[in-house]
């Protein structure tokens, strides 16, 4: 090779290091790869992407990587070393997107979702989208738009064993209030020898979830969300009952062992072999049961109250969403793609 071919090679290669991508990054490819974090969901995404190909001949590649708090690291990991897939997820909270956004790892899906009247963004309910909009003179400083295309909603709710219920001569009624809930998990572990309580709470959102649920039913949305707004102080009375009720629930005996550190697909394991009365999940929870449990007879119920000042208020919203990679060559075919997956045939 010589000299001026070689620094040409040279410089075409400092170039693509300088803006934060590889030739990988930035291949040509007909391949939509996609990363998540969602066992539950693939064999339907693996079956979605083969209907794909023999649609329109483009291949889908949908790679898994959990649990969650893995996932969340490869990705913060691949947007350093500008080698992010052309789809991806983002977990956590608003300021974590935000930070992706404001490093160009995301494409504003606004033009796209105004096109032909809004036609693709009225498909979606609207706190769906709110999860991945940012509103002009949001405090994050980002660019008003939509950037992501949200592919599920949720609630999370609290499940019972129906089987241990009936082993422990229990009637299939769930608890109503929290001490209910306790004297019905102490009188199946007594009976049975299976834990009372078990969740995925070395997953903080699940601890943030019920909180959340409990604070509304003690104190009522409008202070709940004072406090949010930083008006109320995590050190009033109520605030404090919120929290004394997890120490009533560890006090009482029924949590299971290393609860505080185990994650959701442990807690879900578990759950679906019925070595647990009760469980704290998402709607997700009914495909991992299935595929984990095919037998496990069980159900959901709302949270048991602390009180009757307010009433109880179901956790949910947007569930998932993927976002594009902006600096993929790969855009337009992945604007399509998400387009064909948030279709009603396909959800």
């Amino acid at each position: 090779m010589n000299f001026a071919r070689r620094l040409f090679v040279f410089a075409f290669a400092a170039i693509f290091l300088l803006n934060g991508c590889t030739p990988k990054t930035v291949s040509k490819e007909k391949k939509i790869v996609i990363w998540h974090w969602m066992n539950d969901r693939k064999g339907a995404f693996e079956e979605l992407a083969k209907k794909y190909k023999e649609l329109t001949g483009v291949d889908v590649e949908f790679k898994l990587f959990s649990p969650p708090d893995i996932y969340s690291q490869k990705v913060i990991a691949a947007a350093r070393a500008g080698n992010l897939p052309d789809v991806f997820g983002i977990l956590g909270e608003k300021k974590t997107l935000g930070s992706f956004i404001k490093a160009g790892h995301i494409l504003n899906f606004t033009p796209i979702m105004e096109e032909g009247n809004s036609a693709w963004q009225n498909t979606f309910y609207s706190q769906a989208l709110d999860v991945v909009s940012f509103k002009a003179g949001n405090t994050y400083g980002i660019p008003a738009g939509v950037y992501g295309a949200p592919i599920d909603t949720t609630i999370i709710q609290f499940v019972y064993n129906k089987a241990l219920f009936k082993e422990a001569g229990l009637a299939l009624v769930p608890p109503q209030s929290l001490d209910e809930f306790i004297d019905y998990a102490k009188k199946i572990k007594e009976k049975t020898g299976k834990s009372g309580f078990i969740c995925g709470w070395g997953e903080g959102w699940f601890l943030n979830c019920l909180a959340t649920e409990w604070a509304i039913n003690i104190m009522g949305e409008e202070k709940f969300f004072k406090t949010l707004k930083g008006e109320v102080a995590y050190t009033d009375p109520e605030w404090v009952e919120v929290f004394s009720l997890f120490a009533k629930l560890r006090d009482s005996g029924v949590l299971a062992p290393n609860i505080t550190t185990m994650i959701n697909k442990e807690a879900e394991d578990a759950f679906s072999k019925g070595n647990s009365a009760f469980s704290f999940n998402g709607s997700g929870a009914v495909n991992v049961y299935k595929q984990l449990g095919p037998d496990l007879d069980y159900d959901f119920f709302p949270l048991p109250k602390s009180s009757a000042k307010f009433p109880v208020k179901v956790w949910g919203g947007a569930g998932s969403a993927f976002m594009i990679n902006a600096k993929s060559y790969n855009k337009d075919e992945a604007i399509k793609f998400l387009k064909w997956l948030t279709d009603k045939n396909q959800q």
